[in-house]
């Protein structure tokens, strides 16, 4: 017992003192340390945009507690970029501490002005260094961060009030005040090139009467709760090319978002939308790529148009965290159109409208999320701001030699409603040579709408067989070898439909279905 009592003494004076130790012997930096990378590559940024927040790592290897006399950048406090030690911001720091074994996180990030650089281009290098330690034990990590200078568009903002400008817009005739943050483009504004990119903060608006003109080549960003809006009266023209190297379709047009860091290459809903309004006219994509937005293409109005209120043709829409394209009783002209990943529906023709849909590839493999929708969805009806529901007429809405697939099943839903069995409005809806994924396990849908062997409806209809595409998860559609090659029907080869795919591959001999003739993979 003696000795078991003197044990726990003992025991809890060693632990006693222990606890009072208040602090360690640290010996100087002997130039050991080392890092989890000799450069940090901040990726690219534009002028006036900060970074994103990278990290390095320090390890003191040895088994001594070290203390490092100082730390900091090179340039000193007139670097553009900022750091963060062991919990402390700054630019330099003194006799900062590393345990025996142990390490530390120091955080970087930038915000660089070109105009302040004496020398700076189009787009330029910006470096430095962190810098351990001096003399003969200085070590050091290397900082690299591509800068690019942009057309920066944004609304005014009230240095009193602090409040952001927003926009008045013509609908209906009537001049209505919105609370859309942004502003009309100016005239000298309404030729997008390709000298620089874009960057647009806010809702940037085409006046009504006045045309949007986007150059091939030409890159356009957007902040977050941003967007492109084509006003009442006014037009969109997106003139992208093919590139002559088919594969890399450098000459297209690419509306984005702004953060250039690769963890943001194929985040969805980083922006708004590009937003057709209501009486918006004679809107025409052509090779063009939008992606990351929170809806790739929202088109209002004018089902009836002489010519389609869109006309949008060899583009791709990719990672729209709701709708690749809204289309609510509109006039919409596709072809060589490739859609995939969104969190609801990649093609929603709502609310009727007249849709011609041409070798196209609609699917949907978003897996960030639940999906409760398919990849196309076609209905005649909406649900007003009391909750009434509204009906209208689908005019037409005729989908040939394409591709409607992805990672649910099914993969399109027909949703029709009709008030007044005595009076009813039209829907009508086609599809002609496609490859559809569409199985009703559950004997859910039976209606007259998914009759396939009413070729009033369905002519040539493959449904369930893989598509093949290369690589679906990445947005690579290109289909390989398949035995569904070549039964797309050569009725949709010839004018005044395309005779080439996306790629500029030629289709009229043995059409695939789709936006991509198959290749070998």
């Amino acid at each position: 017992m003696k000795r078991t009592l003197y044990f726990l003494i003992c025991f809890g004076f060693l632990l006693l003192w222990s606890s009072c130790r208040k602090d360690f012997e640290f010996s100087p930096s002997t130039g050991s340390l080392e890092f989890s990378r000799d450069t940090v590559y901040l990726d690219t940024v534009f002028t006036n945009i900060g970074s994103s927040t990278y990290n390095l790592k320090v390890y003191n290897r040895s088994d001594e507690d070290i203390s490092i006399p100082t730390v900091g950048l090179s340039r000193g406090e007139s670097s553009n970029y900022r750091l963060n030690v062991d919990g402390n911001a700054g630019k330099t720091f003194t006799d900062v501490e590393i345990l025996a074994k142990d390490s530390l996180f120091i955080f970087v990030e930038t915000t660089i002005d070109i105009e302040n650089e004496p020398t700076f281009d189009e787009q330029f290098l910006y470096t430095d260094q962190i810098v351990f330690d001096t003399g003969a034990n200085m070590q050091d990590v290397d900082l690299v961060t591509l800068v690019k200078d942009a057309v920066f568009i944004y609304p005014d903002r009230d240095n009193t009030t602090g409040i952001i400008e927003t926009l008045t817009l013509t609908l209906n005739g009537e001049t209505v005040e919105t609370e859309i943050q942004g502003r009309e483009l100016l005239p000298e504004e309404l030729n997008f090139t390709n000298d620089k990119p874009y960057v647009i903060y806010g809702y940037a608006a085409v006046p009504t009467g006045s045309t949007l003109t986007v150059d091939a080549g030409a890159r356009v960003h957007f902040h977050a709760n941003s967007g492109l809006l084509v006003s009442e009266g006014a037009t969109l023209d997106v003139n992208g090319a093919l590139s002559t190297d088919a594969d890399l379709l450098e000459n297209e047009v690419i509306f984005e978002g702004d953060r250039l860091e690769p963890g943001f290459a194929d985040v969805p809903g980083q922006w708004g939308a590009i937003w057709l309004f209501e009486n918006s006219e004679n809107n025409t994509i052509n090779y063009a790529t939008i992606k990351n937005g929170t809806v790739g293409l929202l088109t209002d109005g004018n089902p009836d148009a002489t010519t389609d209120k869109l006309i949008i043709t060899n583009s791709q829409i990719y990672n729209s965290s709701n709708y690749g394209v809204l289309a609510r009783n509109t006039s919409i002209r596709a072809e060589n159109l490739v859609i995939n990943n969104s969190g609801q529906v990649s093609f929603a023709a709502t609310f009727g409208g007249k849709y011609n849909v041409t070798h196209s590839t609609i699917a949907n493999y978003w897996n960030n999320s639940f999906r409760q929708f398919p990849a196309l969805l076609i209905n005649n009806f909406t649900i007003n701001g009391n909750g009434d529901t509204v009906i209208t007429d689908l005019t037409e809405a005729n989908f040939n030699n394409s591709i409607i697939y992805g990672n649910d099943n099914p993969e399109f839903l027909v949703e029709e409603i009709q008030a007044d069995p005595t009076n009813p409005v039209n829907f009508n809806f086609k599809f002609t040579s496609c490859l559809i994924r569409f199985q009703d396990n559950n004997n859910e849908f039976n209606g007259d709408n998914y009759d396939f062997d009413d070729d009033t409806k369905y002519v040539n209809i493959i449904r369930n067989q893989d598509p093949n595409f290369r690589d679906a998860n990445e947005n690579d559609l290109i289909i390989g070898e398949s035995s569904t090659n070549g039964l797309a029907s050569p009725a949709f080869t010839t004018p005044p439909f395309l005779g080439v795919d996306i790629l500029g591959v030629d289709r009229t001999a043995s059409p695939d279905f789709g936006a991509y003739q198959h290749i070998m993979f």
